[in-house]
């Protein structure tokens, strides 16, 4: 009897606990809903726009920290209408909004009763978050608040500025996590119900430190979306200024900026629409969230040029957001000229560019019963057993999404995710469960959201690429996944028979790249000597002996070489070493073109204050232009030159110049 009431009382144990793992998490609806919404609006915001600086890095770091903390006393943004950014945000198709309520500089968006460095101490005393939240309430908004876990201003968090690089004097961890968790419960609760807590930079935390935070979050708010940045997984993943990687089985969300700085900063240089647009539609390709940032100036006003951007993309959306808005990534994991979305009996190919004439996919487990160029055009297709074929006219071909619907005669969420060929040759001594996924072309595909990975336990292993002609090269960039797992490697190249070595070297890490002498080769391997996990690198990107040169490099460092300021990406720059007063920057067009106007865009304002703009004519450098100051935004033009090589000859500077960007044209863009 004793052992049928024990085994009753087991089955009753386990039924129960099926029961429990069936139902669904308290915030599975949201997160649902979070995901279906697929774009949102990130807002960086406080009294560091007075300065035009990056909100909490600058903090000592450009400017002095007395001056940084006391910005708040004359922060006035009369002209803040919480009505208005909210409106901009839905004519940008976003559907929900996330504000920095306290970034790492501890200043505080909110009427907090944990401190006075807050913003009903300015001049403004207006509750920011209080009124953004009642008008995205007004306007069918989802509402979700920042709140940085670290805190470089407050006296009992462990770091301080500059970058949470030095340690304060008198730490107490504990007391500072009892104001945070003050502080959250004042969001939550006096502002919620949130869509989400978007935690950050949980500088000082442990696992179970950031897991007892967001344990007592979900206390607060059962159904609260919490992303991965308090040392806890959280629901949703959040790649930073890139596209993440396709993944259906995890949530993701990549927070990127709709300029170079996350805070507003005047003249900053903005994205283009292609770019904007081709961001967001490879998030959803991808199965992924974009969160994209605007940062407000001084005067509470969203600068224009960035609002008419964004409604240029809620004007797309307004037209195609059928492919976006609730649907899933896939069938076509995304490559850099296509990214497909997937909804009911329905495909959506978005051709980002057309690397042929006819666009040759995979074959599709499904009849597809009609095809349709949603922008405008013609479209002939051709199934078979081995691929599936679409041609349209280079007339119905747009420049920024040619936008392709399939009609299926089956549901398209049934469809596997398939890989599309990339065409490169490349091979690896491991691969992760010998799965495509992780196979050694994915590091050398120039898709930043795949990788090459290995199995757990390999400490040292090799990746070898076959370019497509001979080539010379002089550098090499490298982005691990995992942190600096790579302790002791070197890179070599083929050179006939033998295999030779071009550079060496220790940890890798997220971001490295190097220069070496330059080598002819077709062939290069990198050899991982010694690695404490198994590797895993997101690309490997050999940089060709470029067209331009210059007197300096930073350490030598391949991140700020010379083409970085002509490359047209905002994002990167050339920089020399500190205490160089004077530099040459040179560019080789390749051919006679003629120059008038010239903007350059320095990186550190206020650094050069001499300099020449001169042409090779001959053999001799002739100049074209003289100037003092360059700063943020320089442009002048002078009479008209045609010549292929022209240098910029910084001949004093106060400091290490260091450029984003350099343009040459007779007419420049606007």
């Amino acid at each position: 009897m004793a052992r049928r009431v024990l085994f009753m009382c087991l089955s009753l144990l386990v039924l129960c606990s099926l029961a429990t793992a069936q139902e669904p998490a308290p915030n599975a609806a949201r997160l649902e809903n979070w995901r279906a919404a697929r774009f949102g609006m990130f807002i960086h915001w406080g009294p560091v726009s007075i300065k035009g600086t990056e909100i909490g890095w600058s903090r000592g770091a450009g400017v002095p920290i007395e001056e940084y903390d006391n910005l708040y006393k004359q922060f006035d943004p009369s002209l803040f209408d919480a009505d208005e950014w909210v409106a901009i945000a839905k004519a940008a198709g976003m559907k929900y909004i996330v504000l920095t309520t306290k970034h790492h500089d501890g200043f505080c968006l909110f009427d907090t009763k944990q401190t006075d460095y807050d913003i009903m101490d300015s001049p403004f005393a207006r509750d920011v978050v209080k009124e953004l939240s009642a008008a995205c309430a007004r306007q069918g908004i989802a509402f979700g608040t920042y709140y940085s876990v670290c805190d470089w201003h407050h006296p009992a968090f462990p770091f301080g500025s500059p970058g949470g690089k030095t340690e304060k004097p008198n730490p107490d961890i504990e007391a500072y996590t009892e104001y945070l968790r003050a502080q959250v419960t004042e969001l939550v609760q006096g502002y919620g119900p949130l869509n989400t807590l978007w935690f950050d930079v949980p500088q000082g935390f442990d696992a179970r430190r950031g897991k007892a935070v967001v344990d007592y979050v979900r206390s607060l708010q059962p159904d609260i979306l919490i992303n991965n940045r308090c040392v806890d997984p959280g629901d949703y993943e959040t790649p930073e200024q890139r596209v993440g990687t396709f993944k259906m089985d995890r949530p993701w969300e990549t927070c990127m900026t709709i300029c170079r700085q996350w805070a507003w900063r005047p003249d900053d240089r903005m994205k283009s629409l292609q770019e904007c647009l081709q961001t967001l539609i490879r998030c959803a390709g991808g199965d992924g969230n974009l969160l994209f940032n605007v940062g407000p100036m001084p005067t509470g006003q969203i600068e224009a040029r960035q609002s008419e951007r964004l409604a240029e993309m809620g004007a797309w959306l307004r037209r195609y957001g059928e492919s976006i808005y609730g649907t899933r990534g896939g069938p076509y994991k995304p490559t850099r000229f296509l990214a497909s979305t997937r909804r009911d009996k329905s495909i959506f190919l978005h051709v980002l560019s057309w690397p042929q004439d006819t666009l040759t996919l995979p074959p599709l487990p499904v009849k597809v019963l009609a095809a349709e160029v949603l922008t405008g055009g013609s479209v002939e297709f051709s199934q078979t057993e081995m691929a599936l074929t679409l041609t349209v006219p280079a007339e119905s071909r747009q420049e920024i999404d040619t936008l392709i619907r399939l009609d299926l005669d089956g549901p398209a969420l049934d469809l596997p995710a398939v890989k599309l060929p990339t065409g490169i040759k490349a091979q690896a001594s491991n691969v992760c469960g010998k799965h495509e996924d992780w196979a050694a072309d994915q590091a050398f595909d120039g898709e930043i959201g795949t990788r090459w990975a290995t199995d757990g336990g390999t400490h040292s292993a090799w990746i070898e690429v076959e370019l497509k002609a001979p080539m010379q090269v002089e550098g090499v960039r490298m982005s691990e996944a995992c942190g600096e797992r790579v302790q002791q490697f070197e890179l070599r190249y083929r050179d006939g028979e033998q295999w030779k070595t071009c550079l060496q070297g220790t940890t890798i890490g997220e971001s490295y790249a190097a220069r070496f002498e330059p080598v002819t080769a077709q062939r290069m391997r990198l050899n991982i000597l010694q690695a404490t996990e198994g590797p895993t690198f997101w690309e490997i990107e050999f940089m060709p002996v470029g067209k331009a040169r210059s007197s300096n490099v930073y350490q030598n460092h391949a991140a700020f070489g010379p083409e970085m300021a002509f490359d047209g990406d905002p994002q990167t720059r050339w920089a020399t070493d500190s205490g160089t007063h004077s530099a040459w920057l040179q560019i080789d067009l390749e051919e006679p073109t003629r120059i008038g106007l010239v903007r350059i865009t320095e990186a550190y304002a206020g650094r050069v204050q001499r300099f020449e703009l001169q042409y090779l004519a001959g053999d001799d450098w002739k100049t074209a232009l003289t100037g003092t100051t360059l700063g943020e935004q320089y442009e002048a033009s002078f009479p008209p030159v045609e010549a292929q090589c022209w240098r910029l000859s910084i001949l004093e500077a106060t400091e290490g110049p260091t450029l984003w960007e350099v343009e040459l044209g007779e007419e420049l863009p606007k």
